[in-house]
């Protein structure tokens, strides 16, 4: 029985059934909450058909079935309700058997949820992709940089006596060029072993101050009163960070760790010694590639600040402990720190020495890690010198999990964890975080974290604006980087044909809004005004955006209807007055068609 008919036959019961109330006020879409909430529907029917008395005493949840729900009237075992509940019943418990029966073993409650989301993401893209030239364009970029496309090798391809001769005849080259430069000096071997910064230049210490006494902000400025009003407004979403680092003679990311750190009293409740902390981020700071547009301190200053403001969120008053706040801010200021300014799949693409050492997978949060904790054994930088080993441990754990999560292709499998996190506190009906583990404390901090990292839209229109056209020159020296290497030119580095405003609609509606949404419902009613803000920087690129010329209106209108509803931006750049929202809804709906063609994996 589809996931659909089942939602259709609890409609039909009683107002007072409990699925009911969590499919229609509060729409279930990942598949754990699902099969959660179809369980609690189960529980509550077989009280209702045995006038079983209700206990909850085994139930770990304050809101389970009986404390927060009215019970169903006793019914009749001869009454047509009584057999039609009974019936409805039996369906429901069927669907979630079903359900149990597909999962694979090798398969977390997370697969089954991130695996849902990219299959509702590439059905909407690729109606958007054929809408025209650029929402392929668009499709393509989105597609390769946020999700983390784990293909199945094709066995064929493993048998070496099926080696085609173009490749035979590449192998015979390598090797023959192989012995003509003869063996590699163990100096050359030694370097992959070896951590070093981008362009192969060494890892150093920084003088942090010439004075005896540490500056107010941690930095020397002769701005020193006016970064100070800046400054003072650290804990507001949407700070001028452009201003602070034209105030900070380019240390923004020092004069802002610092502030917050101090505001925090974390300094005092590390046991940080001022000098040392001060000394640590201008040594990081300088090990942020300057002539970077977009991937440079500036950034770093921005994220570190943002994840600040979304830690103070009262939601998650008391949640977090020290080390963990602590955590958390060392990973945003340290999270891009020797950026190149190039992509993964770049890097990959060229065999470079990062992509050969991390073996491909998560090429430049593994460098930014690997430099951020050799910065920390430089002499005088190591402001964690006063931690128990423990805590050391625990902090350098969450650390990598929260950088590591700063990779856009993993993006999909965050934003599942985090779905299924806010669905199941809805099903449980609690309305309250119980964070009782790591697993479920770190996955809320690395979604802070991405989110941080996400939060250019979400910001005042004008700082959002900057940050895109700094983002798009990065990306077209990248484009023209591979253009003269006459490598395939990525999804929106070519200057010659990317569409920034219409790239953003798209960024937003399938990437940014998804992931925001669901992070306004964790921390209900706090995020409500970003998102606002969100929703109008959206609607504002969606104006903005060009007519299309006459070639591509042509392509249009042979794409047929489908595709030209499926665009998330109309021909002539007005706004989509038929757009009730953000266009990636993440929602149950799966045709009959895509269900078939997919039988093992759970109904959307």
């Amino acid at each position: 029985m589809s996931r659909n008919s089942s939602i259709a036959s609890e409609r039909l019961k009683e107002s007072e059934n409990i699925l009911e109330r969590f499919h229609c006020e509060d729409l279930i879409v990942t598949p754990f909450a699902q099969i959660l909430a179809s369980l609690r529907s189960v529980r509550n029917n077989i009280q209702c058909l045995t006038n079983v008395p209700s206990t909850n005493k085994s139930r770990r949840s304050s809101g389970a079935v009986g404390s927060t729900t009215p019970q169903p009237k006793n019914l009749n075992p001869g009454d047509d309700a009584y057999r039609k509940l009974a019936t409805e019943t039996m369906e429901e418990l069927d669907w979630c058997l079903d359900q149990l029966e597909t999962i694979q073993t090798h398969r977390s409650v997370s697969d089954m949820a991130s695996l849902k989301f990219k299959r509702m993401l590439n059905k909407e893209l690729s109606h958007f992709s054929e809408s025209s030239k650029s929402g392929n364009q668009i499709s393509e970029y989105i597609c390769s940089t946020f999700l983390d496309k784990q293909q199945e090798l094709d066995i064929a391809t493993m048998r070496t006596d099926e080696i085609p001769e173009a490749a035979k005849a590449a192998q015979q080259t390598q090797q023959a060029q192989q012995r003509k430069e003869g063996p590699k000096s163990s100096i050359a071997r030694s370097t992959m072993s070896q951590i070093h910064g981008v362009n192969r230049r060494p890892l150093c210490h920084t003088n942090s101050f010439t004075g005896d006494r540490l500056p107010t902000y941690g930095i020397e400025t002769p701005h020193e009163e006016e970064l100070g009003k800046c400054l003072a407004n650290v804990n507001s979403w949407g700070i001028d960070i452009f201003k602070i680092g034209d105030l900070s003679n380019g240390k923004p990311l020092t004069c802002v760790a610092y502030t917050i750190f101090g505001n925090r009293d974390l300094l005092k409740t590390m046991l940080i010694p001022a000098r040392t902390f001060v000394t640590f981020m201008m040594t990081l700071e300088d090990h942020y590639c300057k002539d970077n547009p977009f991937h440079n301190s500036l950034h770093a200053a921005d994220v570190a600040q943002s994840t600040h403001v979304l830690l103070n969120t009262p939601a998650l008053e008391s949640v977090f402990t020290p080390l963990e706040i602590t955590a958390a801010l060392f990973a945003a200021c340290v999270h891009d720190v020797d950026h190149p300014g190039l992509t993964n799949q770049f890097l990959i693409n060229s065999s470079s020495e990062l992509a050969l050492m991390y073996n491909d997978e998560s090429v430049l949060e593994n460098h930014h890690l690997a430099v951020a904790f050799k910065l920390l054994s430089n002499e005088g930088c190591d402001i964690f010198c006063n931690l128990t080993k423990k805590q050391r441990q625990t902090l350098r754990k969450m650390v990598i999990d929260m950088v590591l999560s700063t990779d856009m292709s993993k993006h999909m499998s965050l934003l599942a964890d985090l779905k299924t996190m806010v669905e199941t506190k809805k099903v449980a009906g609690s309305g309250v975080l119980l964070l009782d583990n790591y697993t479920d404390r770190i996955q809320v901090l690395e979604n802070l974290v991405h989110c941080a990292d996400l939060s250019n839209p979400t910001k005042p229109l004008a700082l959002y604006k900057r940050w895109v056209d700094l983002l798009m020159e990065e990306f077209f020296q990248q484009g023209d980087k591979e253009r003269a290497a006459k490598m395939d030119i990525s999804p929106m580095c070519d200057r010659h044909s990317a569409t920034v405003e219409k790239t953003q609609v798209g960024f937003i509606d399938y990437i940014v809004h998804p992931l925001w949404e669901t992070w306004a419902d964790l921390v209900h009613p706090d995020a409500q005004d970003i998102l606002d803000t969100l929703e109008e920087n959206r609607d504002w690129y969606q104006s903005a955006i060009p007519p299309s010329p006459p070639a591509e209106e042509e392509e249009e209108k042979e794409g047929g209807s489908t595709a030209s509803t499926a665009a998330p931006s109309s021909a002539s750049g007005a706004p989509d007055q038929q757009r009730p929202g953000i266009r990636f809804q993440i929602t149950m709906e799966e045709s009959e068609q895509e269900s078939e063609e997919t039988p093992n994996t759970p109904p959307m």
